[in-house]
């Protein structure tokens, strides 16, 4: 029996399919070429019009210190981007920072994590505690 768990595509797969559906190309036939099911393709699309490339991000669970986007934040993003024309611009400005601000947390957090393995315990069979001065 054949393994029909489901195909799991990276964003930059999803990013070229939607950048060649937004030039013009027929759905049918990408589907034909990619071997992607055309529900698939119209739901990329839909996403990437709605939150960017942001929003293509593989399905299941999301990996440790990625953001997830809820529903009404992305539906107000499309309310604020058919009011204001000058708003994608601004959104992919500020998704420009968040990105860095992820990227200056990973590293603190990393830090924070060897600077706490570099600060071993002082208790143990072996190890002698610290006490403190008889003398006041």
């Amino acid at each position: 029996m054949p393994n029909k768990s489901p195909r799991v595509f990276s964003r930059e797969f999803k990013l070229e399919a939607v950048r060649r559906i937004l030039a013009g190309e027929r759905i049918r036939a990408l589907s034909d070429e990619l071997k992607v099911l055309r529900k698939d393709l119209y739901a990329w699309r839909d996403l990437f019009r709605a939150g960017g490339a942001a929003a293509l991000r593989p399905l299941g669970r999301p990996r440790k210190g990625e953001a997830v986007v809820p529903a009404a934040v992305r539906k107000r993003a499309r309310d604020i981007a058919a009011a204001d024309p000058g708003a994608p611009e601004r959104i992919a400005e500020l998704e420009r920072k968040i990105g860095q601000q992820q990227i200056e947390l990973d590293f603190f957090r990393q830090a924070l994590r060897r600077v706490k393995e570099a600060r071993r315990p002082s208790s143990g069979p072996s190890v002698t505690g610290s006490t403190r001065s008889s003398r006041r």
